[in-house]
C-alpha cells in the first residue's frame, strides 16, 4: 500500500491541474470568472476531462502497473518492493514493459475522466444557489456521485487492464485488449466486466467526495474569489 499512497497525490495533481488549465483554455476564461456565473458548457467540461485523463495516463501507467503487480503476487519471491518491481520489469521487458496494459488504461481513463467531471459540475451547480459559492455539503455530494458514476463506466475496462498487466508476471498471456475481452467473455460471460463494481462504488463515494473537497478548499485558498 505504501506505493499507491505515495503516488496518488502526484496523479491527482496531474488530473486536476490538466483539467483546470484545459478548461481555462477552452472557455477562454479563468476559474473565478466561471464561479461568478459564466459557467462552462458540458462539451467544454467533458473535453477538458478527457484531456486530463490522457495526460495522467502517461504518469499513472507505470505506477498502476507496479501497484497491480505487487498486489497480485501471492508471495514476496518475485518482487521485494516497488523499486525491485520496476527493476525486474525494465530488465525483462525494457521501458515498454512499464506501459503494459497502457492501451486498456487509456481506453478506460480518457472517456471516463470526461464523465468524472461532468456529473460533478452538474450536481454542484444544482446544489448551489445562484451567485453563491458551493458549500461543503454540495461539494461532498457532487464529488462522491461523480466517483460512483465514473466507476460504473470504468469497471469493465479496469478488469481488462488488470488482466493485461498481470500477463507479464506469471498470469495468463493475452495478445491484446480485444483478445483479452474475447477470452474473458467466452470463459466467464458478460458478468466478468462487472467484477468489483460494488466494491469500487462503495470506495468511490467517500474517496472522491474528500478528493473534490480538498481540491476546492485548496483552490479557494490559493485562488480566492474577488469579493473575498
Amino acid at each position: 500500500m505504501a506505493f499507491p499512497v505515495m503516488t496518488t497525490g502526484i496523479i491527482n495533481s496531474v488530473v486536476f491541474g490538466s483539467y483546470s488549465n484545459a478548461l481555462d483554455f477552452l472557455t477562454q476564461s479563468q476559474r473565478n470568472d466561471r464561479s461568478q456565473g459564466k459557467a462552462a458548457s458540458s462539451a467544454h467540461v467533458y473535453t477538458a476531462g478527457c484531456f486530463s485523463g490522457m495526460v495522467q495516463v502517461l504518469v499513472s501507467a507505470p505506477i498502476d502497473l507496479v501497484k497491480v503487480r505487487l498486489q497480485g503476487q501471492t508471495t514476496a519471491e518475485r518482487y521485494r518492493g516497488p523499486t525491485h518491481c520496476v527493476a525486474v520489469i525494465l530488465k525483462g521487458e525494457g521501458p515498454r514493459g512499464l506501459f503494459r496494459g497502457g492501451l486498456a488504461l487509456t481506453l478506460r481513463d480518457v472517456p471516463c475522466y470526461g464523465l468524472y467531471f461532468l456529473p460533478y459540475e452538474a450536481i454542484l451547480k444544482a446544489l448551489t444557489e445562484t451567485d453563491k459559492q458551493p458549500g461543503t455539503f454540495a461539494i461532498l455530494i457532487a464529488g462522491g456521485s461523480a466517483g460512483v458514476v465514473t466507476w460504473a463506466f470504468a469497471t469493465p475496462m479496469d478488469v481488462i487492464k488488470a488482466r493485461l498487466q498481470m500477463s507479464g508476471a506469471g498470469g495468463r498471456e493475452y495478445n491484446g485488449v480485444l483478445h483479452c475481452m474475447r477470452v474473458s467473455i467466452r470463459e466467464e460471460g458478460l458478468r466478468v466486466f462487472f467484477k468489483g463494481l460494488l466494491l469500487n462504488s462503495l470506495r468511490a463515494f467517500p474517496v472522491n467526495a474528500i478528493t473534490f473537497l480538498t481540491y476546492e478548499s485548496l483552490m479557494g485558498f490559493f485562488c480566492p474569489p474577488p469579493h473575498s
